[in-house]
This record gives structure tokens, C-alpha cells and sequence, in this order.
């Protein structure tokens, strides 16, 4: 009979360890949410595994009282899946930033989400390079000035949740550093998900780009400049949901329309349909609020059951190794 777990605490996941970040940094309200969640998820610290790159971001690891991976720049969705892979019964996370994820690492980003690898995902977005000193990432809007753009960038930024859902991604969301009630029950979300969770979150850097998600942070300005996502309910912001998106079917393009005399004209979420997942997700100011919440999710078997299935397939084929080495295209050399 399994002995029934400890009651855990925020204080049991919290390490010994310093933490050193910028005063007024978005990664301690970050850290603080998802320390909280820990004890709610009713898994013992040993069975989490917090891996990480190389950024402001990835200093999450050694403050986590878990086990932890502070890996190479770029790399820790591949170090990540090779855990995952190595013991399955592990929940896997991986701390990122927009640096260390979208450029560098772009490409191991993409593949595993491709791979729908059962892994959470928390991309610190900052729009910036912080622990560099401030250079323009791929994140950051046209016209940033940094020490590798002292004229303003003139490159297009992407948009995370875009090039997940592109990627091939079943569970896309997007949160806010502050919102830890809401970044909390997205993670929860994500954590449940069977594959690979790619969740967003919008985070300040006071030092090298303080106040870029200030519109959809600030209290008296977010209901003007940000819509919250709910699966099967109009999408509507405003200070009092006075407005609404539209999909307008001939173009397929959204519009922002007023509620009064249009209400069977708001669009409804749907968080199982992508199409409109891409187009909300790409959704910025001034023209558009930012949305936050499940963009997409999407039920489907993921890579770690796969391959252990594969495994398990093959393990059970009788044969040896030299059998192997000698079948197939084999040829000799005289």
C-alpha cells in the first residue's frame, strides 16, 4: 500500500539560493507563481526537473528546490527531451527567454515541439537581450534601440505563439509575468496537457526594456489593450466589453467592432480551431489588444509514448545484434 505523499508548501520548492535578479525584474513574479503551483500539482520535488539555456531566464533552475539542468545556450528543449526520453515518469520544464529560445535555439524549439515531446514550456518574453546588456532579440518591435541598434532595429519580429502553432504545436497559451492567478491556472493547463505545452509569458525588463508590455500590465489601461481568452465565450475587451472581435468570413481577416447592435457579430472562441488560434496570436497594438490565455490545444498522442511504444515493439522481436548488422542493404567491399 502507497504510503499517502507529504503535504508540500511554496517554502519546500523554494531553494537556498539567492535569487539575483534586476530589482523590479518580471522573473521573480514568474518564479513566486510557479513555486506556488508546485504543491498543487501533488508530484514529490524529486519528480521535477527544471532545465534551462542561458539568459536572465535560466537562472530559474538553481531557485527551484528540485532537480534542475542549467544548460548551453539554446539547447535545453534537446537536453530536456533526452530526459523526458530517459525516464518518462519525470515532469519535465523548460525555462527559456526570447533570446535563448527563438534565436540561437530556434531550431531545437521548433523540433520539439514538432515532436509533441511531454514536456512544459515557459518562454520568458522581454523583447530583449538582458543578460547581454541589452541587445535587440527576435522579439523585439522595429525601431529598438540597443547597443546592436543604436538607430532603431529594422528587423520583423516573430511572435512566439505564431511559429508554435507553425511548428506544429497542441497547446499554445500566452500569460503575463504579474497575473500570477491567471499565469498560475495556464501552467496548470499546460502541466495536464499531454505533449508538448508551449506557454508565453510577457515579461519586464526594467533595465534594457522597462514599460514594452505596459499597455496590457497596467490596470487602469489592460481592459483596452488586452482580451482574455475563453474557450466557448465572445471575445471582448474594453473597459466595459464594450468592444469585440469580428472574423470577417470574405477576407478572413479580424476586425474590432463595437458590441452594441453586433452581438451575433463577435467572434466566439475556439481553442480547438487553429486558424483563429493564428490570427489571435499574431493580434497586437494599436490596432489590436494582445490576447491571453489557451490560444490553441489540440488532443493527440505525444513523442514520449510513442517512442517507449516503438521501444517496447522492438525489445519484443526476436533477433540479435549480429542479425542486425547483416540485414538489410548490406554489401561487401573487396
Amino acid at each position: 500500500m502507497n504510503e499517502p505523499l507529504p503535504v508540500l508548501t511554496l517554502k519546500d520548492f523554494a531553494s537556498d539560493q539567492e535569487v539575483r535578479w534586476c530589482p523590479g525584474c518580471g522573473d521573480y513574479a514568474i518564479l513566486k507563481t510557479i513555486q506556488k503551483l508546485m504543491p498543487q500539482l501533488q508530484r514529490p520535488r524529486e519528480n521535477q526537473v527544471f532545465v534551462s539555456g542561458i539568459g536572465c531566464a535560466s537562472r530559474f533552475p538553481y531557485y527551484m528546490n528540485t532537480y534542475g539542468f542549467h544548460s548551453i545556450h539554446g539547447r535545453a528543449p534537446a537536453i530536456a527531451t533526452g530526459i523526458k526520453l530517459a525516464n518518462p515518469e519525470l515532469d519535465v520544464w523548460v525555462v527559456t527567454g526570447d533570446g535563448d529560445g527563438f534565436s540561437i535555439g530556434g531550431n531545437h524549439m521548433l523540433h520539439v515541439i514538432r515532436r509533441n515531446v511531454n514536456l512544459q514550456i515557459l518562454l520568458f518574453n522581454n523583447g530583449i537581450y538582458g543578460l547581454t546588456k541589452g541587445q535587440y532579440s527576435p522579439t523585439s518591435p522595429p525601431g529598438t534601440r540597443s547597443p546592436s541598434s543604436p538607430e532603431g532595429s529594422i528587423d520583423s519580429p516573430l511572435s512566439p505563439c505564431a511559429v508554435a502553432l507553425g511548428s506544429g504545436g497542441t497547446f499554445i497559451a500566452r500569460s503575463i509575468d504579474t497575473e500570477a492567478k491567471h499565469l498560475s491556472a495556464i501552467a496548470a493547463r499546460g502541466y495536464a496537457h499531454n505533449g508538448a505545452a508551449f506557454i508565453e509569458i510577457l515579461q519586464n525588463c526594467p533595465i534594457y526594456n522597462d514599460g514594452i508590455f505596459e499597455q496590457v500590465k497596467d490596470k487602469k489601461q489592460a481592459p483596452d489593450f488586452r482580451v482574455e481568452l475563453e474557450h466557448g465565450q465572445p471575445i471582448l475587451f474594453g473597459q466595459e466589453n464594450e468592444i469585440g472581435i469580428h472574423l470577417n468570413r470574405e477576407s478572413l481577416s479580424l476586425e474590432v467592432i463595437e458590441v452594441a447592435g453586433n452581438e451575433d457579430r463577435i467572434l466566439v472562441h475556439d481553442e480547438t480551431n487553429k486558424v483563429q488560434a493564428q490570427l489571435l496570436a499574431v493580434m497586437a497594438g494599436p490596432k489590436f489588444p494582445v490576447a491571453v490565455g489557451v490560444l490553441y490545444r489540440e488532443d493527440k498522442t505525444c513523442f514520449t509514448e510513442d517512442n517507449r511504444e516503438r521501444i517496447d515493439t522492438a525489445r519484443s522481436k526476436p533477433g540479435s545484434l549480429k542479425q542486425l548488422l547483416h540485414s538489410g542493404h548490406a554489401w561487401e567491399v573487396s
